[in-house]
């Protein structure tokens, strides 16, 4: 890939005019040989606002310790993101696109009070069996420290290799005995418009069950990210002083209200894995794991 084009940008996008351009696009054909542009946009100096702060916290399930959750910088990231999958020479349509997975790296715990220098950017492409994966990678710094980045893996279906790549059987059969250890949560119907109020990402699919149903939804699904915030807000108390990854691959959708059952167990060496489980204590929503590095 080319060396990439860094668009500097003096104010975060708005949402709103991003949604409607959104389902401008939304006929966009990849064509058979798509390509990802060489681009990328930057955006220097954000201040936190402390009550979108503590909304944040309190969607999430987080405590106030005068340091930023691990998960939040994402927010001011994703007006980014939403910018970059909107650019005319990105090949896809944003509708239909689906979060598989999103690893982040916390080199250190960011204080409240700092300013973030957020930059995003497309990464790699690659047809797999259903579709096409691609990644956007996201680095926050402060000061000129780099402090947090992060991957997000999302899929596009439609034009797909239609070659099974194989899966892991015992982790398969492993994930279909009901976990017997586990923290019970009940999830609102009204989170995902809560959650969508405090990151900016409406999207139908998340709010109610008629809008909702107009994607092909029996009803409202939670955000991918709200699901990986709420667990580590389980856990926080237990995450690494230092640098770490917490990596988590989205499962089956999570049809809002609902019970769900989290799940945590020690990793080998230092490390903790975790899963989010349907009310069954079989199907999975989320797996995670955090390691230190």
């Amino acid at each position: 890939m080319s060396a990439t084009d860094i668009r500097e940008l003096r104010n975060a996008p708005a949402m709103l005019p991003l949604f409607a351009k959104a389902v401008i696009r939304a006929g966009v054909k990849p064509g058979k040989t798509p390509q990802l542009p060489a681009i990328g946009v930057r955006l220097n100096d954000i201040v936190l606002d402390p009550k979108h702060l503590a909304t944040y916290r309190k969607v999430c399930g987080f405590s106030a310790d005068g340091y930023l959750p691990v998960t939040y910088p994402h927010l001011h990231a994703h007006p980014l993101f939403m910018s970059l999958i909107l650019d005319k020479q990105f090949p896809f349509a944003a509708m239909g696109l689906v979060h598989v997975r999103n690893r982040i790296t916390q080199y250190r715990r960011i204080n409240e009070r700092e300013q973030l220098d957020v930059e995003c950017r497309f990464g790699e492409l690659r047809q797999v069996e259903k579709g096409y994966e691609f990644s956007i990678l996201t680095h926050i710094s402060t000061a000129g420290e780099l402090v947090w980045e992060s991957e997000s893996i999302m899929f596009r279906r439609g034009g797909g290799t239609g070659k099974d790549a194989g899966n892991d059987k015992a982790r398969k059969n492993a994930e279909a005995t009901a976990a017997t250890d586990f923290t019970e949560w009940k999830v609102p119907g009204d989170t995902g418009r809560k959650y969508g109020a405090v990151s900016g990402d409406r999207n139908p699919i998340h709010l109610y069950p008629l809008t909702a149903k107009l994607f092909g939804f029996k009803r409202q699904i939670v955000h991918g990210m709200w699901s990986k915030a709420r667990c580590l807000a389980e856990v926080n108390a237990q995450l690494p002083q230092g640098p770490f990854t917490v990596d988590v691959q989205f499962k089956l959708p999570m049809f809002i209200p609902a019970k769900v059952k989290f799940v945590q167990s020690a990793a080998e060496g230092q490390g903790l894995d975790f899963r989010l489980l349907a009310a069954d204590g079989i199907k999975p929503h989320l797996n995670g794991e955090i390691r230190e590095i």
